[in-house]
C-alpha cells in the first residue's frame, strides 16, 4: 500500500504542518473540512504546498519524522523546489 508525505500551510511562508496518510483525497477533505480539532485546524492549515509518496507507510512516517526535524528553511526551499509559488496543489485533486 502507497502512502503519503505531505505539507499543509495556512498562506505563504506562513505555519507548516506536516503530516503522513494512505489516502491523500480523503485526508485533504478531513483538514479542509476541520473534522478534527488539531493543530492543523487551530492554525487552518488547509493549503497542500507539497506531497511525495512512499512504498510503505512505515517509509512515510520515518520521511515525516525527520522532515519534522528539520530546519523551517531547509523544509521551505524543499515545498518551493517542487512548488515555487506555493500553489494549493489540492485543488488538483479536489
Amino acid at each position: 500500500m502507497s502512502a503519503f508525505v505531505y505539507i499543509l500551510t495556512n498562506r505563504r511562508y506562513g505555519t507548516l504542518y506536516i503530516g503522513v496518510t494512505n489516502d491523500l483525497i480523503r485526508r485533504l477533505n478531513e483538514h479542509k473540512q476541520k473534522i478534527h480539532e488539531s493543530f492543523s485546524s487551530k492554525y487552518e492549515t488547509i493549503h497542500l504546498v507539497y506531497f511525495e509518496s512512499g512504498v510503505s507507510i512505515e517509509g512515510a512516517i520515518m520521511r515525516e519524522k525527520q522532515l519534522k526535524n528539520w530546519k523551517r528553511s531547509w523544509k521551505i526551499e524543499l515545498i518551493e523546489k517542487m512548488n515555487p509559488t506555493w500553489e494549493d496543489l489540492s485543488l488538483k485533486f479536489l
